[in-house]
């Protein structure tokens, strides 16, 4: 369940967003939890590509703790910044790729993996669960991707 602040700083993120010519969706914990799952969230994570990572850097500049920047650790890579809204940290990370058997993935188009949830009477991009328990799955993140898993089964045996 999102917290009051989550709720008050996601709606902050769709009003800047909305209607604007960028790819982006929301993924991790805040997308799992508005999409259903039984998670608390402790900051709200977007994926976008590297021009969209730079123009809501643009947009979201009076909440930047972090500019937009190129980095780069063990087994991921992108345009990352780091932002703050009623005291939730937002990160936003723009042509991410996954280090899968030492290669580097390539940059992955997010729009065929986005779908679409009303919460709160936003419509929100969230990435599709199967995606990401195989993103999960590539990054080593085996629980994460077995939670996903698990809850895709049991909406399917509902």
């Amino acid at each position: 369940m999102l917290s009051l602040n989550q709720d008050s700083a996601l709606v902050t993120i769709y009003n800047y967003l909305n209607q604007r010519e960028i790819i982006w969706v929301l993924t991790g914990s805040t997308s799992f939890t508005i999409q259903g799952m039984k998670l608390t969230p402790r900051d709200i994570d977007i994926q976008t590509n590297k021009a969209g990572a730079y123009e809501i850097n643009e947009l979201l500049k009076n909440y930047v703790v972090r500019p937009v920047l190129f980095s780069a650790i063990e087994k991921v890579r992108s345009h990352i910044g780091y932002f703050a809204i009623n005291g939730v940290e937002i990160e936003v990370m723009g042509d991410i790729q996954k280090k899968c058997n030492d290669i580097w993935e390539d940059i992955i188009d997010l729009r065929p993996f986005i779908e679409q949830i009303v919460y709160k009477n936003m419509k929100l991009p969230v990435l599709n669960l199967s995606y990401e328990s195989s993103a999960y799955r590539k990054l080593g993140r085996f629980e994460r991707a077995d939670e996903i898993d698990n809850f895709l089964y049991s909406k399917r045996t509902e």
